[in-house]
């Protein structure tokens, strides 16, 4: 059997409860009213502990003694909670809004504790008290109707609607009942007269909310009192005067007076200024209770208060002190003090651009604190602005747009609009208004010229970028955002030769170009924006193709016919330096690529010929001797003077002959001693100088008339070109014709010599001019569209 929870001792119980402290399982919260029999039910336990009627048996459930315990008692056998002693709310809580018991509860094997909440509801079973059973007010017969007094109020130890509700007196001829928020007052309403009665009787019910309600009473006991039955009259009952705002503090504004016809102490008067907590302007000012002298307390302010009315009360000091009042009103004079407060409110977050001038962008509102002319404030726009004010109504302005606003120029605008009053001396403030202009699509795109070149090597892989072009659109966003096109030519698809990226503006070749097919490709490119409406701009572009080496030379005509043997003849008694015959080359690249240098490969150990590097000119080392051969192969190379270098090699057999009478004269070649100089030759070098002159006259006409003429349209190039070459060589160029001319440094052995280029047949015309030699050989040329005047 479980040991009694009275034999416990109170230091064991206590032990335990600090051990089952950290096996508590939560907390369940019940409500019971104040007052509940014994055995009320308060909650099912068992129930909301999840705990069946067994376990509460064998377990040995039971509430935990304590301060609260004693109320509460548990019915093992159903596990109800039930109401076990009296339960006062306002001996447990006394006043407080909320009363709350805490309980635990334990159960054992194993320990278990459990915290219980029990608030208690409070029900009205308290009656209203007053703090004494009777109170006496002392009241002199000369009161007036509508004055008032205090009386004691009630306490009701209940809470909420069971407490103080209403007052109410018995019925009298005397007075009224006032209530007050949570207060009474008595009214009079007649006269009092001491001598007809002098002690007047009433009760004081207070009766609370509840259901029923409760009431309490008090006896009232007014003493009719016979004395001092004057009250001080003021001169007059209102006074004027007027104050400037911010006047010094102590300084006397008025006086008021009272007189009281009594005499004595009755007829002492002593003043107050009346409080009124909805007033707050009466702590400016303080009253001299015995002159009525009436000075500045604290600063003094118009916007504030621009006008203070008192109430001022008149007391004599008789036992039982009779009074009157007065009023005072202050007006209170404006200075100067405050400057102009400005208001903006934007219409719209940004302006576009191409707003018309006269739209309205914000409205602008000023204001002043201070009155008249204080108050008076005109407002302008400082610094010069494409915006003006425009008055809409009295102190409302509308910022108004004034010209053409350009965002490329100016993109944000600050105007300090600025408000002056009219006061002495004059106030003014200020306020930035930040307009931001927001673009259109008005520039278009510009290019950095309106003629840009580039080059390209000829070659080039298809694909390679061939150039980069850039427009700049002052505007912004989607105006300007950028894309490039190709414009044909009129008779030409530049497209077919290239392609151009439409974001970037990049120009990928579509073909590998030749310089000799193609000297310069010139286009057009239009860059359009992406406004509404879009907006285009274009650039001429000339993209000239740089030469590179990839021709080799190309001996001329008469070493050049493919398959014939080339041979010349030179007579035995050849002195050293004796002419053997000449080559030439050409090659269709220009520049260093198309100069051209001569070099010869003899018979091993022969030694007996050599070639100019420049002019090609084969002449003997040497006199001839019996040793030498008959028959000598020389093996001719021309090499240009490329990155990498090309050559061609031919091979001339020069037979050594005894006689040249009995040789049929070469076309190749006049063979010819340095030395001699016959008047045959003499007559042909001036015959061919003439022709020379002529030939150089004509060239120098026709190079002049080429470069007064025009050659419009896509493709090479369109205009007279006149090229100077390493080699000391010039080439005229027009359209497809080129003509080149060279001459070599020995002005007496010069070559004038006229061909096509690139390369000429087999008959093309060759005119050679050497010094002192006859003429050899006069061919007709066709036309190939291309002439090359070399200097050799």
């Amino acid at each position: 059997m479980a040991v009694s929870e009275n034999a416990r001792p109170a230091w064991m119980k206590a032990l335990l409860l600090l051990c089952l402290w950290d096996l508590c399982y939560g907390q369940i919260s019940y409500t019971v009213s104040e007052e509940a029999k014994k055995g009320a039910v308060v909650g099912n336990l068992a129930k909301d502990l999840n705990l069946s009627v067994q376990e509460l048996e064998s377990r040995m459930f039971q509430l935990v003694t304590g301060s609260n315990a004693k109320y509460f008692e548990v019915n093992r056998k159903t596990g109800i909670l039930l109401v076990n002693d009296r339960i006062d709310r306002e001996e447990l809580c006394e006043s407080k809004q909320k009363c709350v018991l805490n309980v635990e509860a334990m159960i054992h094997n194993p320990h278990k504790l459990y915290r219980l909440e029990i608030n208690i509801l409070d029900i009205n079973d308290n009656s209203p008290v007053f703090p004494r059973q009777s109170v006496a007010l002392n009241i002199t017969e000369n009161m007036l109707p509508g004055d008032r007094f205090s009386v004691p109020t009630a306490r009701d130890m209940d809470i909420g609607s069971n407490s103080v509700k209403t007052y109410k007196i018995n019925s009298n001829e005397y007075f009224a009942l006032d209530m007050q928020s949570d207060s009474a007052e008595l009214v009079l309403q007649k006269s009092l007269d001491r001598e007809r009665e002098s002690v007047i009787k009433l009760v004081l019910t207070a009766v609370d909310g509840g259901t029923p309600p409760r009431s309490g009473t008090m006896q009232i006991v007014i003493n009719v009192l016979d004395i001092n039955d004057n009250s001080p009259v003021f001169t007059k009952p209102l006074y004027k005067v007027k104050v400037h705002e911010n006047v010094g503090v102590g300084i006397k504004i008025l006086m008021v007076s009272a007189e009281d016809a009594d005499e004595g102490v009755n007829g002492e008067v002593s003043y107050l200024i009346i409080g009124d907590e909805e007033n707050s302007a009466i702590d400016l000012f303080s009253i001299n209770r015995v002159s009525g002298d009436i000075t500045v307390e604290a600063n003094i302010d118009y916007e504030e208060h621009p006008a203070v009315e008192l109430r001022i009360q008149a007391q004599d000091k008789g036992h039982s002190p009779r009074m009157s009042r007065c009023k005072v009103l202050i007006e209170v004079v404006d200075v100067n003090d405050n400057a102009p407060e400005i208001s903006v409110t934007l219409l719209m977050s940004s302006v576009s651009e191409d707003i018309k001038p006269g739209t309205d962008v914000a409205l602008i509102t000023v204001s002043d604190k201070d009155s008249g002319a204080n108050g008076k404030v005109d407002c302008k726009i400082l610094a010069p602005s494409p915006f003006k004010l425009q008055l809409s109504y009295k102190n409302s302005y509308a910022l108004v747009v004034n010209e053409a606003l350009d965002r490329e120029r100016v993109s944000q605008y600050n105007v300090t609009v600025l408000a002056n009053d009219e006061g002495t001396p004059s106030l003014s403030s200020s306020n930035v208004i930040t307009v931001h202009v927001s673009d259109v699509n008005d520039n278009a795109p510009l290019f950095p010229a309106p003629v840009i070149n580039f080059s390209v090597k000829e070659n080039s892989p298809v694909g390679v970028l061939m150039a980069s072009l850039t427009a700049l659109d002052l505007d912004i966003g989607e105006n300007a955002l950028i894309s490039y096109s190709l414009i044909h030519a009129e008779g030409s698809r530049v497209s077919n030769l290239m392609n151009i990226n439409s974001h970037t503006g990049e120009l990928y070749s579509l073909k590998s170009f030749d310089y000799e097919e193609t000297k310069r490709l010139q286009f057009k490119v239009q860059a359009t924006d992406s406004g509404v409406p879009p907006l285009s701009s274009n650039v001429t572009v000339n993209i000239f193709i740089l030469d590179e080496n990839d021709n080799s030379p190309v001996f001329l005509p008469p070493y050049s016919e493919p398959g014939s043997v080339n041979s010349e003849n030179i007579p035995y008694s050849a002195e050293a330096g004796h002419f053997v015959a000449k080559v030439r080359a050409v090659d269709a690249d220009s520049g260093y690529n198309a100069l051209l240098s001569y070099h010869m490969t003899e018979p091993k150990g022969t030694n007996l010929f050599r070639i100019g590097t420049s002019t090609g000119e084969i002449r003997t080392k040497r006199r001839m001797s019996d040793n030498d051969l008959k028959a000598h192969p020389l093996i001719i190379t021309v090499s240009d003077n490329g990155e990498p270098s090309l050559s061609t090699t031919m091979s001339i057999e020069v037979v050594v002959v005894e006689n040249m009478d009995s040789v049929q004269p070469s076309l190749r070649q006049v063979p010819v001693k340095e030395e001699n100089f016959s008047n045959l030759n003499l007559y042909l070098l001036i015959a061919i100088v003439s022709v020379s002159v002529i030939f150089l006259l004509s060239l120098i006409a026709l190079i002049a008339a080429k470069c007064y003429g025009t050659d419009g349209g896509f493709s090479s190039s369109s205009a007279p070109v006149v090229t100077t070459h390493p080699d000391g060589s010039w080439s005229y160029s027009k359209s497809t014709q080129q003509y080149d001319v060279c001459f070599s440094s020995d002005t007496l052995k010069s070559d004038v010599v006229v061909f096509p280029s690139p390369f000429p047949p087999a008959d093309a015309e060759l005119i050679s001019i050497n010094g002192g030699d006859t003429f050899t050989r006069n061919q007709t040329l066709p036309s190939t569209g291309k002439v090359r005047p070399c200097i050799i």
